[in-house]
C-alpha cells in the first residue's frame, strides 16, 4: 500500500501577510515619532521623550509574553470544542495552545488604539523663542524669493521627471550611507538587535528544556524578567542624557561605556549552565 500524503496547509500565507501589514503600520512609528518629538519639544526634554517611547516600545512585547502565556493555557480549538473531553493537560507534550488568540487581541487593541491618532493635528505652531529669529527667518525667505525671481528656474532632467521619487530615494539613501558615524550606528544597530532576536527565540525553548517548564510558565518568566529591565535601563539612559546635556560625543561614548559594560557581564553566561539531557541514541548510546 503505498504512502499518502496529506495536502499541505497554506494557512502560513495568512500569518505571513499579517505580519507583513503589520509591519508596515508599525514602522513610521519609530523614525516619524522620533522627528515629530524633535521637532516641537525642547531640546533638553527630547531624550527623556525619545527614551519613554522606546520604553513603551519594550512594555509591548513584555505584556505580549503574558498574554503567550495566557494563551497557552487555552486549548488550541477553544470555542470550536467540549474542553472536558480534552484528556490531556498543558505539560503534554501534544498539548497545543490558543497561539491564534494572540493574534485577535492584538490586533483589535491596535486598532482601537489607532483611533485616537486620526484626531491629532496634522501641524503644529512652534513659537519662534526670540524676536530676532522671527526676522531673521524674515530675512532668508525674502533673500529666497528674491534669489528665485533673479535665477531662470533650471529644467529637471528627463530621468527625475520619469521617476523621481527612485531618483530622490537613490539620492537619499547615498548620502545616509556615506555618513560614515550612521553607517557605523547601524551596524551596530545591526549586530544588538541580532542577538537580542536570538536570545528572545531560543531562551523559552532552552528553560522548556532544560528546566521542565512549560510553554506557558517559560513565556510567562521571560515577560516578567527579561524585558522590563531593558525599558528600565532606557528610561534611565534618557535621564542621564537630560541631566547632563550630552552632545552627539557625549551620547556617544555613554553609549560605548553601556555596551562594553554589557559585553562584560555576557561573558559571564558561559560559565553558566546546565548539562544535557540524557537521551538515548542523541547524548548516549541505546545499551
Amino acid at each position: 500500500v503505498g504512502c499518502e500524503k496529506e495536502p499541505s496547509s497554506y494557512m502560513w500565507i495568512y500569518i505571513f501577510l499579517g505580519n507583513m501589514l503589520r509591519g508596515i503600520g508599525e514602522t513610521p512609528i519609530t523614525p516619524l515619532g522620533i522627528s515629530y518629538l524633535d521637532d516641537f519639544a525642547k531640546e533638553e526634554d527630547v531624550p527623556v521623550y525619545v527614551a519613554c517611547l522606546h520604553t513603551i516600545a519594550m512594555l509591548g512585547p513584555m505584556f505580549g509574553f503574558l498574554l503567550g502565556s495566557l494563551c497557552a493555557k487555552l486549548y488550541v480549538d477553544i470555542g470550536f470544542v467540549d474542553l472536558g473531553s480534552i484528556t490531556i493537560t498543558p505539560q503534554d507534550s501534544r498539548w497545543v495552545g490558543a497561539w491564534w488568540l494572540g493574534f485577535l487581541i492584538g490586533g483589535v487593541t491596535s486598532f482601537l488604539a489607532a483611533i485616537p491618532f486620526c484626531f491629532l493635528p496634522k501641524s503644529l505652531k512652534k513659537l519662534e523663542e526670540t524676536n530676532n529669529d522671527k526676522s531673521s527667518y524674515g530675512l532668508l525667505e525674502n533673500m529666497g524669493a528674491t534669489r528665485k525671481k533673479l535665477t531662470p528656474a533650471k529644467p529637471k532632467p528627463r530621468n527625475q521627471l520619469i521617476y523621481p521619487f527612485l531618483s530622490d530615494f537613490y539620492t537619499s539613501l547615498k548620502k545616509v550611507l556615506s555618513n560614515r558615524m550612521y553607517f557605523t550606528f547601524l551596524c551596530c544597530s545591526l549586530l544588538q538587535f541580532s542577538s537580542f532576536i536570538g536570545f528572545l527565540t531560543y531562551k523559552p525553548k532552552y528553560m522548556e528544556q532544560q528546566y521542565g517548564q512549560s510553554t506557558s510558565k517559560s513565556n510567562f518568566l521571560i515577560g516578567l524578567t527579561s524585558l522590563p529591565p531593558v525599558g528600565v535601563g532606557i528610561f534611565l539612559g534618557g535621564l542621564i542624557m537630560k541631566k547632563y546635556k550630552m552632545g552627539i560625543i557625549g551620547a556617544t561614548k555613554f553609549a560605548f561605556t553601556m555596551s562594553f559594560l554589557a559585553y562584560v557581564f555576557s561573558l559571564l553566561q558561559f560559565f553558566v549552565g546546565c548539562e544535557n539531557h540524557v537521551v538515548a541514541g542523541m547524548t548516549v548510546s541505546y545499551e
